[in-house]
């Protein structure tokens, strides 16, 4: 079937009854708007469906786990509620109290209209599988690429400062004083030798406060067959991380030598920074942390992590096989919506899916 074959006919994508977004409004099918709105109607879908997500944590020694959690339990609210509503590119106001300035916007935020609460908030991130690292690989070994941005570290930070209660004095005996020292934190020099404390601060984090970990990051997959264009008759499916099973993706291993500061370093001082600073003033700036805590390195993301490392946090039936099949994207997307898709136009890709040239 052609994209003019079916009428557009009042688009919407299932499950997104309340929010923020105007479905007869072209724009809102753009790539950016529509990579983060299909995610939480993939989310409504499944739990329609009686699909749980699949959650990843670790334990008290950041030992990786993945379990199965209702999306009801992911979002604190029922998907599907009539007071549900979905504000995306909004902040979370509740942990607007620990930070200087404006609380950064997240892609999503989900409020209970009840009264009006905000009972959750994620970054969303919809990755292709398998990634550039492992699609030459057997399918039971496919892993997708994660990219986390700055201002996801804030509400990392948040998140934890949160699980503590917002209590400065416990929060700065596990950060401790040792970085006392480091009179400029923008040099690499004078940082580099504080990253085992930095670690072993965080991973004390962990330690303390495992069992009471939350989601941080939505993060559905979409499968194809390779790196072809063509989706995997089973396609789709929904992870979740908690604010501890992302620690894995970033943190070093305990007792390795740092030589210099990567991407994935820089972000264990941003959180670390943060922390530290709460601790002392009971507030923090992250955008002024993540603004001039460079290292001579890009600050458009915080890190990326590749498949070929994130597979074996997420490794289970599901992302060798996920769970919704390609046929069920059309009870996904309704009334027409996929013809106001704006996919990019990229030359490459015109020349994949144009075989008689050649």
């Amino acid at each position: 079937m052609g994209r003019l074959d079916m009428e557009i006919n009042n688009p919407r994508l299932f499950g997104i009854n309340n929010s923020n977004r105007n479905f007869s409004d072209k724009d809102t099918w753009g790539k950016n708007i529509f990579n983060a709105t299909l995610p939480i109607s993939l989310s409504c879908y499944m739990y329609h469906n009686n699909m749980r997500a699949i959650y990843i944590t670790a334990d008290g020694d950041l030992n990786s786990n993945i379990s199965y959690k209702g999306f009801d339990e992911i979002l604190n609210i029922e998907p599907l509620d009539t007071n549900t509503f979905y504000a995306f590119e909004t902040p979370y106001t509740p942990y607007q109290k620990y930070v200087v300035g404006p609380m950064p916007r997240n892609d999503i935020t989900i409020i209970n209209l009840s009264n009006d609460a905000c009972v959750s908030t994620f970054e969303i991130k919809l990755t292709a599988l398998p990634d550039s690292t492992t699609y030459e690989l057997s399918e039971d070994q496919y892993g997708i690429e994660l990219v986390v941005r700055p201002d996801t570290i804030i509400y990392l930070a948040c998140s934890f400062i949160e699980l503590f209660g917002g209590d400065t004095t416990t929060i700065g005996k596990i950060v401790g004083n040792g970085c006392d020292d480091i009179a400029d934190w923008s040099e690499a020099r004078e940082v580099l030798p504080y990253i085992h404390d930095i670690n072993s601060s965080i991973r004390q984090i962990a330690h303390e406060k495992h069992e009471y970990q939350t989601p941080i990051i939505l993060n559905p997959i979409w499968k194809t067959i390779g790196n072809s264009s063509q989706l995997s008759e089973y396609c789709l499916d929904v992870f979740i991380w908690s604010n501890i099973g992302i620690l894995n993706l970033f943190l070093p291993e305990q007792n390795t030598h740092i030589k210099s500061i990567t991407r994935h370093i820089r972000s264990c001082i941003w959180l670390y920074k943060m922390l530290l600073d709460y601790s002392k003033h009971g507030h923090f700036d992250g955008k002024s942390i993540y603004s001039e805590l460079t290292y001579n390195t890009k600050n458009d993301k915080a890190f990326a992590t590749a498949g070929n490392k994130t597979h074996k946090y997420m490794d289970c039936e599901e992302l060798t096989k996920p769970r919704i099949r390609k046929e069920e994207i059309k009870d996904i997307i309704l009334g027409g919506g996929q013809q106001l898709l704006s996919p990019e136009r990229r030359f490459d890709a015109i020349i994949v899916n144009s075989p008689d040239l050649f």
